[in-house]
């Protein structure tokens, strides 16, 4: 049954008046608003991390294997919050609310964070002791306060990280526009910039106001761009748009996995067959389910059409019967966590802050000549970032075109192969920082420095750049081909589910990390064996740490192989999506309460 004609002219009416209101709004006159709270947000948190280790072992009197746990679960939580964060904005409060409301819990968080550093009672006394277990251990009050603004922060971030882009994308999408597309890319360019602009700047100017003027202001100023950030947010509020809650994906999955588990002792029919009756939407290219994970195609099988279907040929309750079109997003989600799993491993890597931090406090920092610029040690990470970010840059436009003469493919390597070479390049960063670490160690024992863990090396911390560089270029390969992979095996849809899952690699990879190093700590100094993240670098044994990621590494490499033999051809997967067909069933019930767009075959 087709839709009425009455139905149809009120449909346009009410879009053109939405039309002419939104057009009021919006526009290039948010970017500053939209971008500045984006940019502040980064800034202040990496600056802050950049540097933390040397504040809990300085201030709070941490081992390093103890501040690297809890600067690792601080990165886990921080990536996992965003997941939760898109939740809410899609499903019930909105992308401004959301972001508004992370914004106001960051600067919370920040503020707390500068008060630790500016009142001497909310952390353990000063110690002048080289020796960490001889100083006072902080108070467990001071701790709680230490980890609620981390958590704060994380909360924070979960809010403004997974909604900012999008929000600012809602505010010069117009597909009535021609323009659209060039409009949207423009700002998607200059989003990219100023993200990666601000984290250079919070990489060097943050930790070197951390180093030359202390905590109180290393600390004071990311809280005050954040201020910033929070008023000029909220400043842009009339001229935005704020688009209403959809409903949520996480919602889609849950309905599949519970009507297939519901008709779980249900027999299905082979494909080919006449007997299984697939509910699905008019007009979708999804007619059947595909035959791989085909125990969820019991949750679009209609058993008995006059239980199920209203009278309109809706489904009566989603939660028993499901359309076609969501049992393959949700197998389309099934099919990449092997591939997604691989990129644990890397996140470990890539989130090896602490250590070379504390390696480089005690190396010739200077730029070039004994007397020259002094980097701060937590600064050398930018190092990565400006290889990332040439990468970036000139990988489409020089990198492509070589390649593709010899691949004779126009995209030069296939997404799987940009990523297992990222795998790969993150095997030989690991070995160079096993091999730079181990010639420190070596440097350090000859000068006799073996019970001065805090005397400089005559070593320069140049050594560290190569690793620096690698990681960045892995990143670049790895993390860049996982999120534009998901891109090309889920629709449009489902878009948002692929930042989701790189983020939730990152959390996991993390955690993982954290679990290694807290592993190593406890088995490496039992029988009154020195630990090989001691806290000093030069009894310890840093060097196998990393001979240890190396190896892991090399065995994902291999697992990697085996996931992408076993995914076979991503294009070959790829499954034909209807696009069109993107508005969930119950929206669709609403707007149209009489005449079906849904139709069952035989």
């Amino acid at each position: 049954m087709e839709k009425p004609c009455d139905q149809m002219e009120s449909g346009d009416e009410e879009q053109k008046q939405q039309h002419h209101v939104t057009s009021k709004k919006g526009g290039l006159k948010t970017m500053p608003f939209v971008i500045s709270n984006e940019t502040f947000e980064k800034v202040a948190s990496i600056g802050l991390l950049a540097n933390m280790i040397l504040y809990l072992k300085n201030e709070y009197h941490m081992s390093n294997a103890t501040g690297a746990n809890v600067l690792f679960l601080w990165s886990a939580i921080s990536n996992f919050t965003p997941i939760l964060g898109a939740f809410l904005s899609d499903s019930f409060l909105g992308r401004f609310r959301v972001i508004a409301l992370g914004t106001f819990i960051s600067l919370l968080g920040m503020s707390l964070l500068w008060l630790t550093a500016v009142l001497p009672q909310v952390r353990p006394p000063d110690c002048n002791s080289q020796i960490v277990q001889s100083c006072a251990s902080p108070k467990p009050a001071q701790l709680a306060l230490l980890f609620s603004c981390f958590a704060l922060m994380s909360i924070g971030a979960g809010g403004i990280r997974p909604c900012s882009m999008a929000f600012g994308a809602d505010q010069f999408d117009n597909p009535s526009n021609p323009k659209n597309d060039r409009i949207l890319q423009s700002f998607f360019n200059w989003y990219y910039a100023s993200v990666g602009i601000s984290i250079m700047i919070s990489i060097t100017v943050i930790v070197y106001i951390q180093d030359k003027a202390g905590w109180a202001v290393g600390f004071g100023v990311p809280a005050g761009l954040m201020l910033i950030s929070t008023v000029m947010f909220l400043l842009g509020s009339p001229l935005y748009i704020k688009m209403k809650p959809n409903k949520s994906l996480f919602k889609s999955f849950a309905q599949v996995i519970a009507a297939a588990w519901k008709n779980r002792h249900l027999a299905l029919s082979p494909m080919d067959s006449n007997g299984g009756i697939r509910y699905y939407h008019k007009g979708s290219k999804l007619i059947a389910p595909t035959e791989k994970l085909r125990f969820l195609n019991k949750a679009c099988v209609i058993r008995n059409p006059e239980k199920d279907l209203d009278l309109d040929g809706w489904a009566i309750d989603p939660w028993n019967l499901c359309t076609v079109r969501k049992v393959e997003e949700l197998k389309a989600l099934i099919k990449v966590l092997p591939i997604w799993s691989t990129g644990i491993m890397i996140a470990v890597t890539i989130s090896q802050h602490s250590f070379p931090v504390l390696q480089a406090t005690v190396m010739d920092r200077h730029l070039f000549a004994a007397r020259g610029l002094e980097i701060p040690a937590g600064s050398f990470g930018v190092f990565a970032m400006i290889t990332l970010t040439i990468w970036v840059s000139i990988y489409d436009r020089i990198i492509v075109p070589l390649l593709s003469k010899f691949t004779k493919r126009s995209r030069g390597l296939t997404l799987k192969e940009r990523m297992g070479l990222g795998l790969a390049i993150s095997c030989v960063a690991t070995a160079v920082a096993a091999t730079v670490e181990s010639k420190r160690r070596a440097a350090a024992i000859r000068q006799g420095l073996a019970d001065h863990p805090y005397s400089k090396v005559h070593m320069s911390a140049r050594w560290l750049v190569p690793q620096y560089c690698l990681i960045g270029l892995a990143e670049g390969l790895n993390a860049i081909g996982q999120i534009e992979f998901y891109y090309s095996q889920f629709p449009k849809s489902m878009a948002s589910i692929g930042v989701a899952l790189f983020s939730l690699g990152m959390g996991v990879g993390n955690l993982v990390g954290s679990l290694i190093v807290e592993i190593l700590n406890r088995e490496t100094k039992k029988h009154g064996k020195v630990s090989w993240v001691s806290n000093n670098l030069n009894k310890g044994h840093y060097d196998y740490y990393y001979w240890l990621l190396t190896i892991l590494s090399v065995i994902n490499v291999v697992y990697y192989l085996v996931c992408s033999w076993a995914f076979g051809s991503s294009d070959e997967n790829k499954i034909m999506w209807n696009e069109g067909e993107g508005i969930e069933e119950e929206e669709l019930h609403d707007q149209h309460a009489k005449g079906s767009p849904i139709v069952f075959a035989l």
